[in-house]
């Protein structure tokens, strides 16, 4: 009983750590993903890139590189993000 318990709060802890890491990129200029994309995407950095969490740029990183593993919701809303955020740069310069 306490190992299910241990191994919740253990789910629960990597949740609230990507969820805050997510929330701290989304203000930052670096990138910012789409409450779409942490929803969509949450499960897939888990499961593909949990040891770079918390570390948002790794994380991201880490996405691109596993695009081809990433659920179709998660690569659609990603692909999205990622074609936005350089179309904002572009548009900066």
């Amino acid at each position: 009983m306490t190992a299910f318990f241990s191994h919740t709060a253990r789910k629960v802890s990597l949740a609230l750590v990507f969820a805050a890491s997510m929330s701290a990129l989304s203000s930052t200029s670096s990138f910012a993903f789409s409450a779409e994309a942490q929803q969509m995407c949450t499960g897939d950095a888990f499961r593909l890139c949990s040891s770079e969490i918390p570390n948002i740029p790794k994380i991201t990183a880490c996405m691109v590189r596993q695009r081809t593993s990433l659920s179709s919701g998660c690569r659609t809303v990603l692909d999205r993000d990622l074609a936005a955020q350089a179309r904002n740069k572009v548009a900066e310069q």
